[in-house]
């Protein structure tokens, strides 16, 4: 199963995509991050419905540093595939 996220709040500068990133590794997510010319960080995440539903918890919270205000996720019709999870600059 395949998701794109949008994080908004204060979710640049403030690590929140290491954060998103070492969580991933550690569950199996696989997909990227990056931030957006908006101030919102866009994810796309791959992998089964109870590994995005605990990687969604995280995400929903964010590292201490970040204030996460609001979190959209939808399903995704790409088959792309990923080998690991990647910051994007």
């Amino acid at each position: 199963m395949m998701v794109e996220i949008y994080v908004e709040g204060v979710v640049q500068g403030v690590g929140f995509r290491y954060f998103t990133q070492r969580i991933a590794k550690e569950i199996g997510i696989k997909g990227f991050v990056k931030n957006l010319p908006d101030g919102r960080v866009y994810i796309v995440a791959e992998g089964s419905k109870e590994q995005l539903d605990k990687f969604m918890s995280y995400v929903k919270k964010g590292p201490s540093t970040s204030i996460v205000r609001k979190v959209t996720m939808k399903k995704m019709n790409k088959k792309e595939k990923f080998d690991n999870f990647e910051i994007v600059f």
